[in-house]
């Protein structure tokens, strides 16, 4: 059973930095590639961040590029999302989430077959 747990949320001013981390658990994640999606209230979930485990390649939505880094640590089993130069509308529920079996590094949630319960993260103007 996977199990993704979020933590590090919380409330910054803009300009400044936060990261969050998904500990994983359940399988040997080598073939996975874990993504971070995030959702503001009203809105639809959309893509952040995702990384192949093996490899660690990376994929980045448009609205983050060069301000959210990815990254994993196979000794631990997490993956974090650094997030720096933050904006207001950055604030949404953060989720982690993790597939298997994809070619690439999809960036569209109906790609990911597990997911956390999220992490707040709110950026205050």
């Amino acid at each position: 059973q996977v199990q993704l747990v979020e933590s590090g949320g919380g409330l910054v001013q803009a300009g400044g930095s936060l990261r969050v981390s998904c500990a994983a658990s359940g399988r040997t994640f080598s073939s996975y590639v874990m993504g971070w999606f995030r959702q503001a209230p009203g809105k639809e979930r959309e893509s952040v961040a995702a990384i192949r485990w093996r490899g660690g390649s990376t994929a980045y939505a448009d609205s983050v590029k060069g301000r959210f880094t990815i990254s994993r640590d196979s000794a631990k089993n997490t993956v974090d999302l650094q997030m720096n130069s933050l904006k207001p509308e950055d604030t949404a529920v953060y989720y982690c989430a993790a597939t298997s079996g994809r070619i690439g590094i999809p960036l569209t949630s109906n790609a990911y077959d597990y997911w956390g319960r999220g992490t707040q993260v709110t950026v205050s103007s």
